[in-house]
């Protein structure tokens, strides 16, 4: 590009955030018992036969929990024109005019139960996800919220004995809030112009084929003589 324009003042429209937040959200553990247990793993078509029957067989079976990411949805659920403004006293003793802002999360997980060698024995079927959290964000009138979820946990955990039966799923996750708005700003710029290409031509075959080496050692010249060796005994 080149750099040598004058620059003068342009007027560019581009979005401008005005808070931006991320929140670790512990899920409550989510718990099925029998027989919802059974009927969430298609695992055995043996009439009868629980999830618990059927893991006989396998000892020393194994659970992950899996995230099915093209089902999260992240969106706010308040109205954006009527979000309800609150005094907020700030760590310095300071009092700022947020605005109230609830924003939906949900999404699909999926328990997969491993043989002792690491291979998928059965998989659940999804499970859904919800949960509502509250921000108290600079979000004034025609502001837009963004959210979404950065990274996530989950873990899942099959018990079976004599009397109990159930799986505990628990689900972590960070969302991440962004608010925003178009805004229009005067800056001091320059316009850009494509730079020159380079002449860079395409090398398929090399004249030289072979590696360089090293004419005074070999194949040498009968009049040289003999190379002494010297031994050192810190070698």
């Amino acid at each position: 590009m080149s750099h040598d324009q004058e620059k003068h003042s342009v007027c560019i429209s581009v979005p401008k955030v005005f808070d931006w937040v991320t929140r670790q959200v512990d899920l409550p553990t989510i718990s099925f018992r029998e027989p919802e247990l059974t009927d969430i793993f298609p695992c055995d078509e043996t009439p009868g036969e629980s999830l618990c029957d059927f893991l006989e067989d396998f000892p020393g079976y194994t659970t992950r929990c899996r995230v099915l990411e093209e089902s999260l949805l992240t969106r706010e659920v308040t109205d954006p024109a009527c979000r309800v403004q609150v005094n907020v006293c700030l760590p310095n003793g300071k009092e700022v005019c947020l605005e109230k802002v609830k924003v939906l999360a949900k999404g699909l997980l999926e328990v997969d139960i491993l043989d002792s060698t690491g291979d998928v024995i059965c998989t659940s079927d999804p499970i859904e996800f919800a949960t509502i959290q509250t921000f108290y964000l600079c979000a004034p009138k025609d502001t837009l919220v963004d959210a979404f979820i950065s990274a996530g946990q989950c873990d899942a955990e099959i018990v079976c004995d004599d009397t109990f039966a159930q799986l505990d799923i628990s689900f972590s996750f960070c969302l991440d809030i962004h608010v925003y708005a178009d805004v229009r700003l005067e800056v001091e710029a320059a316009y850009c112009k494509p730079r020159n290409e380079f002449p860079v031509t395409d090398i398929v075959c090399r004249d030289n084929k072979f590696p360089p080496q090293c004419p005074v050692v070999f194949p040498g010249s009968d009049q040289c003589p003999q190379p002494s060796v010297k031994q050192s005994s810190d070698c």
